[in-house]
């Protein structure tokens, strides 16, 4: 499905099932299809299932130049205000995870939920911007495919790579066919992104902190963190995962988002 608004952009998304809403941001260099295991299981389990392209990577428009998390906050929301939802649990990976904060930040009252995977809070450093400006460049450049297979052994645990070629396969395409344009213009926007970590302990909407053992991007210490800040939060960590453990470990992703899920409809325990 596409969505065009009034400046222009197109966004494309999917949107399945019925039930209370669960919104799902991917991260970088994706595309919506990295939430296919979420989109068909949660689908068939009550939730109606919405995962965007984000402004530059799939199906939605490429906008060159920088695009900021608060950018691509805004269009999430135009998509949402398009279909009529209002409330709805927020999750994310990686840059979704940091989409997802900002999200919060902006808009609280409208989250029931929030899930965070393999993603961070903390604003980039001074060496850290150096580096995604300079990775902006080399990705027009260049272009995508050989930064793409540099990068998928972190990206997927080096043992999932051999034992489960589809995912790997699906990984390094998705990165290969990112447009380097969108994909530039997020680095450099991401790059001036703000520092969540003072926003955490005043969350006040249930959150689960998702992360894979193996994740060198975003180890399970920095998860900790976020778990530790975050009031009332759940933390799961996925064995035998790295970046991507919605996808290199669905069975056990799913189990642990779906039982987070399930404490949100669950009826509120009355003190006497």
């Amino acid at each position: 499905m596409r969505a065009t608004f009034s400046d222009g952009i197109s966004i494309g998304y999917e949107d399945e099932g019925t039930g209370e809403p669960l919104v799902l941001i991917h991260g970088h260099p994706f595309n919506r299809s990295m939430w296919r295991p979420q989109i068909e299981h949660f689908s068939r389990a009550g939730w109606r299932v919405i995962a965007p392209d984000l402004r530059g990577y799939g199906e939605s428009t490429v906008v060159p130049g920088k695009t900021t998390l608060e950018r691509f906050v805004q269009d999430i929301a135009s998509l949402l205000d398009h279909l009529k939802i209002d409330r709805f649990v927020l999750g994310g990976l990686s840059m979704g995870g940091q989409i997802v904060m900002e999200f919060y930040r902006l808009f609280p009252n409208r989250i029931q939920g929030l899930v965070l995977a393999d993603t961070f809070a903390a604003a980039e450093t001074e060496k850290g911007k150096v580096v995604r400006y300079g990775m902006a460049e080399r990705l027009l450049r260049e272009g995508m495919v050989d930064y793409a297979q540099e990068v998928l052994p972190k990206m997927v645990a080096p043992h999932n790579i051999r034992t489960l070629p589809m995912v790997a396969d699906h990984v390094l395409r998705m990165m290969s066919d990112t447009s380097p344009e969108g994909a530039a213009a997020a680095l450099r926007g991401r790059a001036e992104r703000l520092d969540y970590t003072g926003m955490l302990p005043r969350v006040s909407v249930p959150t689960l902190v998702v992360v894979g053992t193996e994740d060198e991007f975003t180890p399970v210490s920095d998860a900790r963190i976020m778990y530790d800040l975050v009031p009332g939060a759940t933390l799961e960590v996925i064995e035998q995962a790295a970046h991507m453990p919605n996808l290199e470990r669905p069975i056990e992703f799913n189990a642990a988002l779906e039982r987070f899920l399930d404490s949100l409809l669950a009826p509120a325990t009355v003190e006497r």
